[in-house]
């Protein structure tokens, strides 16, 4: 067996190689020269240095492989257009039409549950996409749909996993960040955390995504991942700040308060062509502001799914990954 991961040096694509090459999986992996390669340290994998962006860098690394796991992409919620859609969308066309040159059997993409869009809760895959959607969701939403258009021509077989606010070890971009500003005393909740969120430990993540990738009745099919919990922000941060061994400060911002100075951070930002992200963005106040929680029965319908790691444990194993990288 052998397998393909795009965007193996990030996050959710490092914790992917570990598990394939435990499993006994040959893994290719898809890296920029520039790219920081300190998750996969260690690792036996063959390296293929390219760009999702560019054809002709990818079809070396696809070569021989049964599987292609594309979790490569622009993940933000600030920047053009146009650089999210080369490489959100246009590159997911490059790596998939790549794929099926070399005779791939399995085409496994991480999407995204940002364009089902906020304020909902219990949202299924057959729930329509939002309106008005940041560029990042937009374009993995595309993306998407046109995968599902080129699974009608090919005989590779496409399936998706949209993951919801991952969380865990390797995470440098969302959950490390959230506990330095709990323990540096810059966090407040919106509207005292009382909306649902969708939290998934990564573990639990490529549990699904390494099931969906072998089972049959994941073909064509797509897939909500997070961890099933029905939780607040509140609660989550609460148990959170228990396991950083520290009081939750009881500091809380209204929405609308919020919204308002996001929409002017962007909109200055935007203004003067600022490169830099913003310090507060309208989708980052959506999502810790309003509901955004996700249904997982089709993955219990499908695969009898349950998530084998609880919150409690996945809370404590991110806190001791977290205290050693900071060290």
């Amino acid at each position: 067996m052998k397998a393909l991961v795009t965007g193996a040096n990030g996050f959710i694509g490092s914790n992917l190689v570990k598990r394939l090459l435990e499993e006994g999986t040959e893994v290719n992996v898809l890296v920029r020269k520039t790219s920081d390669l300190k998750f996969l340290k260690g690792m036996e994998v063959n390296y293929f240095y390219g760009d999702i962006t560019d054809y002709s860098t990818i079809e070396p690394a696809v070569k021989g492989a049964d599987r292609v796991f594309h979790v490569a992409g622009l993940a933000a919620d600030w920047g053009p257009y146009q650089k999210f859609e080369k490489i959100n969308f246009k590159g997911t066309i490059n790596v998939a039409k790549a794929a099926a040159a070399a005779r791939v059997k399995r085409f496994v993409y991480i999407s995204t549950v940002a364009f089902h869009g906020f304020g909902k809760t219990d949202v299924t895959e057959d729930d329509p996409p939002a309106k008005n959607l940041i560029p990042y969701a937009e374009t993995k939403l595309l993306a998407e749909q046109w995968l599902w258009e080129y699974a009608k021509v090919i005989n590779m077989e496409i399936t998706a996993v949209r993951p919801g606010n991952v969380f865990g070890i390797n995470d440098r971009t969302f959950i490390s960040k959230y506990m330095d500003a709990m323990l540096s005393g810059k966090f407040a909740e919106i509207n005292h955390g009382s909306s649902k969120t969708c939290p998934v430990y990564i573990e639990n993540l490529i549990d699904i995504v390494l099931l969906v990738s072998k089972q049959d009745k994941a073909v064509g099919n797509a897939y909500l991942a997070t961890d099933g919990l029905d939780i607040t922000w509140h609660e989550f941060n609460t148990l959170l700040a228990e396991k950083l061994n520290i009081r939750l400060k009881n500091k809380s911002v209204p929405y609308g308060i919020a919204m308002t100075a996001a929409r002017i951070y962007y909109g200055i930002h935007s203004l003067l062509n600022i490169k830099s992200e913003p310090f507060l963005t309208p989708y980052r106040v959506n999502n810790g502001g309003l509901d955004y929680h996700f249904s997982i029965q089709k993955l219990k319908d499908h695969f009898a799914y349950h998530p084998k790691i609880d919150l409690d444990e996945a809370l404590t194993r991110t806190v001791k990954w977290y205290q050693q990288y900071k060290r």
